[in-house]
């Protein structure tokens, strides 16, 4: 069963720019936030950005803050839009999606995933 489906994604050149995007079925039936994870190769996956329902609030991390912009789409989907991009940016991004928890920045809060999606930036 799919909850979230993400989109977008690719390769681009440093200093190029990329939009993702991540939509939660019907088959979810309340959001508190969603946000954006990333996993590169042989490290843990970390946090990147969210985006609060219910006051709109925004969360990054330190390292993409002034880059990437996480915003909401409609009822029930998130855009991320990464500009400047470097190469350490290269990961799988995976879409997460909590229900009511409060530790935004902390995977484990997340009640469904996507499947994620490659970005890979070339220096």
């Amino acid at each position: 069963q799919e909850y979230l489906r993400e989109s977008g994604g690719g390769s681009v050149q440093a200093g190029g720019s990329l939009r993702i995007s991540c939509a939660a079925s019907g088959r979810v039936y309340h959001i508190h936030a969603m946000a954006w994870f990333r996993q590169a190769p042989g490290k843990e996956r970390e946090f990147v950005a969210a985006f609060k329902w219910s006051d709109a609030t925004t969360y990054y991390a330190d390292d993409v803050k002034g880059r990437f912009t996480i915003s909401r789409h409609n009822a029930n989907a998130v855009i991320l839009e990464m500009t400047r991009l470097k190469s350490e940016d290269t990961a799988i991004y995976y879409c997460g999606l909590t229900m009511g928890r409060l530790e935004l920045q902390r995977s484990s809060e997340y009640d469904y995933w996507g499947q994620g999606t490659q970005v890979t930036v070339s220096s």
